[in-house]
């Protein structure tokens, strides 16, 4: 990195409309999942006024009512007014959905990768959760603002919003916020009272999630165009996969290309770059270095990964080339070997298509509490790539 320099990463809410479609794509896999692990699905979501299309390839032995879900997700995220456009209730739902192509499932049935690619995964020491500070508080905000909305914290507000956060480095270490952004969907009563919002999101959005953070030299921007009724699908289409940045380091890592949501463990689209974010912040933890990158790259249809590369920006403590080689004794990186290390047959997908796929916890079941009815358990857990549990093997073979 340069000695002084500005870095910004952008974040969306669950009421996004590409979010919504993730979401609707990822509470499909789940329910696919939860009745047959070995479900094949890549499942695509458009979503638009009054309208949501899923399309895809999947292969299964269980049923699921697909527009039930869709309509359920919907309403989980907060699309429950007509006034909105898009709502629950009233949205047409098409869908256009065939069987995994044979002569891909040929490749995967042999333990192979489900496409070819590469993947990478980031990590670094910049929050406790080894993940970049301005995606981190980027994420945060806007689960903020969900959280302010669902308990009417500040009334009127919609599920639709956006965050944006610019923090200054020196000499590679974040230093200060320089600016927040964040953009909120709200009903007709907030059109003339943008200075009121911007000073109720202040106290109730920003404050919070920056804490020992806030400075009130901060630059910040509440809804910049002067108000922002129209949103969420009505405002613009939204489309699986369109956030990738968002889903991952804001940037500040590099990104294979492949998105994630709707795709099943056997895409190494989603479970390589699980891998790669588990390698890369077991490295971290380790002490191997402050900074970690690790690219996988996969032929469809080849078990074992064509290339695997570490980069710790001159950050390592020990030679890069012993870093490499711990980590080719340490983790299994097939397609097979990544879904049994990291338990992805399970549907515990829907939680990440919302507020990030990295640096988190979710509800332990909660899939089963928002399908099935049940209780959510209180207890929270990181996601299986967000362990640390190798951190000590890895620094025994580099010692």
């Amino acid at each position: 990195m340069p000695q002084s320099m500005l870095f910004t990463s952008e974040s969306v809410s669950m009421g996004h409309p590409d979010k919504v479609a993730d979401q609707i794509s990822d509470s499909i896999l789940d329910a696919m999942l939860a009745d047959d692990p070995y479900s094949r699905v890549a499942c695509e979501t458009l979503c638009c006024t009054g309208l949501v299309v899923v399309a895809g390839e999947i292969t299964t032995n269980t049923y699921v009512s697909i527009p039930d879900l869709v309509r359920e997700t919907i309403r989980d995220i907060g699309y429950t007014s007509g006034d909105m456009r898009f709502d629950a209730d009233s949205a047409g739902v098409m869908v256009a959905i065939n069987k995994q192509s044979n002569d891909i499932a040929m490749g995967v049935d042999r333990e192979g990768a489900g496409d070819q690619g590469m993947m990478f995964g980031y990590a670094c020491r910049e929050t406790p959760e080894f993940m970049p500070l301005p995606i981190d508080l980027a994420h945060r905000l806007v689960e903020q603002q969900a959280h302010v909305r669902r308990e009417a914290i500040i009334p009127g507000l919609r599920p639709d919003a956006k965050s944006q956060v610019t923090v200054e480095y020196e000499n590679g270490r974040p230093v200060r916020v320089d600016t927040l952004v964040l953009s909120t969907q709200h009903d007709p009563s907030w059109n003339d009272r943008q200075d009121q919002l911007k000073r109720e999101i202040i106290e109730n959005v920003l404050k919070p999630v920056l804490k020992d953070l806030w400075n009130p030299a901060i630059t910040v921007h509440v809804n910049p165009t002067g108000r922002f009724e129209i949103g969420g699908p009505h405002g613009d289409t939204g489309l699986t996969g369109r956030k990738i940045i968002v889903d991952t380091y804001g940037g500040m890592g590099r990104h294979g290309g492949g998105a994630f949501s709707g795709k099943d463990p056997t895409k190494v689209d989603r479970s390589a770059a699980y891998m790669a974010r588990y390698i890369a912040k077991n490295v971290v933890a380790a002490g191997l270095a402050d900074r970690c990158e690790i690219q996988l790259s996969y032929a469809i249809g080849v078990a074992e990964p064509t290339s695997v590369y570490v980069d710790t920006f001159g950050t390592n403590k020990c030679d890069e080339a012993k870093i490499s080689a711990a980590i080719r004794q340490t983790f299994g990186l097939t397609p097979k070997k990544i879904i049994e290390a990291l338990s992805l047959r399970k549907p515990i997908y829907s939680p990440t298509a919302r507020h990030g796929h990295f640096g988190r916890k979710c509800y332990e079941g909660h899939y089963v509490d928002r399908v099935k009815k049940q209780n959510r358990p209180e207890r929270l857990q990181f996601f299986t790539w967000e362990r640390v549990d190798k951190a000590e093997a890895l620094k025994k073979l580099c010692s």
